[in-house]
């Protein structure tokens, strides 16, 4: 089948407020107006969070471990993890420098939204985020969410995450849209595509076209990635990037798993990988992509540029690290046309492949995760 940019409008969604899907914690229950009356005025970028010093390290965590069965011993090694780095993840200053990207974007384009930006696990909290935004007096927000692919922990938790912060800020707090996942868009193609030329270009010219690509993303659950679109998507990125470059061998792999070791996560682990490679063909040069990830935050540094990197050195092997997408220009450029497409009912929603535009309002069996009791709402 031939690759097609397909351009199909979604102007029903675009008169629908997202809201979190769960029955708890409940959105605010307040009826809203008519929604073509509440004209969109703030622009809501939502991240992870990290810890900016070792003193935020531990209360990070505890955020981030809260309510899930992660045994506590790994939650002392992942802190272990943050020391060697001074207790700094670089995702937030990250976060800064791409919202700082858009907000030039939105300047050349004549968009002229404020930018807002909440974090889940660390501030700017989004509670804190959606208190301030409803000072100011913004009543309608479309947010982009940091996570480029659908499964819980990348979507449904973060509209849960919202819907808990309207809920603490009560009836003034803004409506929140969310933009699609991005993950077949032209744009985070041809971001990632730039990404796999530049890491190829380091290799001898002679060995390229044989080097295998693992695409590495978090892995997750087995449960929740049985109830999302999370792997199919990952493996479709994965593809269309290829495609694009031209290249030809490549695998997805996982990495950071933290779950208890009798709960199946997704696998292959990246570094498992690597050592079958090394042991059945005698690997001497790899492609590490975080395909998952778009900016180099503690997972890229430590579980690759640390974990994966000296496992390549004891095996001999030239390993290179792509970049991720970051502040690319294209992937910038990609997300202002997200929220202009929420903005303008009829604009052009492009993908690459047959996967087709994913969708802006999810459904209420939308990226379950059983194991927390949460069911459509």
């Amino acid at each position: 089948m031939s690759e097609n940019v397909g351009t199909p409008t979604n102007s029903h969604e675009n008169k629908l407020i997202m809201s979190a899907v769960s029955t708890t914690p409940a959105a605010p229950t307040t009826p809203p107006p008519p929604l073509e009356k509440v004209p969109v005025d703030a622009i809501l970028i939502v991240s992870f969070g990290g810890p900016e010093g070792m003193d935020d390290v531990m209360p990070f965590l505890e955020n981030v471990l809260r309510g899930k069965n992660v045994p506590h011993e790994r939650m002392l090694e992942v802190a272990e993890h943050y020391r060697q780095f001074d207790g700094i993840s670089p995702i937030n200053e990250q976060c800064r420098q791409l919202i700082d990207a858009i907000r030039k974007e939105c300047v050349r384009r004549e968009l002229s939204l404020p930018i807002y930006w909440g974090n889940r696990n660390w501030h700017p909290m989004l509670t804190d985020t959606l208190q301030k935004m409803a000072n100011d007096g913004r009543k309608r927000a479309i947010s982009f969410f940091t996570s480029m692919f659908s499964c819980y922990s990348g979507c449904r938790q973060y509209r849960e995450n919202i819907a808990a912060s309207q809920s603490a800020v009560g009836d003034s707090a803004p409506f929140v849209e969310k933009v699609r996942k991005g993950f077949n868009h032209p744009g985070f193609i041809a971001a990632q595509k730039d990404c796999l030329e530049q890491a190829l270009a380091q290799l001898p010219e002679e060995v390229r076209a044989e080097t295998t690509v693992l695409f590495t993303a978090h892995s997750i659950p087995k449960i929740m990635a049985d109830n999302s679109r999370y792997e199919e998507q990952l493996r479709e990125s994965a593809r269309l990037v290829c495609k694009a470059a031209g290249h030809g061998p490549w695998e997805l792999v996982f990495q950071s798993r933290s779950g208890p070791p009798q709960q199946p996560w997704l696998e292959p682990d990246v570094c498992d990988r690597i050592e079958q490679l090394h042991t059945e063909r005698n690997i001497q040069h790899v492609i590490i992509q975080p395909l998952g990830f778009v900016s180099d935050h503690m997972e890229v540094l430590f579980d690759l540029d640390h974990e994966a990197a000296d496992l390549c050195k004891e095996k001999g092997i030239q390993m290179v690290r792509a970049a991720t997408v970051g502040l690319h220009p294209k992937f910038v450029s990609m997300i202002v046309d997200l929220i202009e497409e929420r903005l303008e009912p009829d604009t052009a929603r492009p993908y690459l492949g047959s996967y087709g535009a994913s969708h802006d309002l999810c459904p209420g069996n939308c990226c379950l995760y059983p194991q927390t009791g949460r069911r459509p709402g």
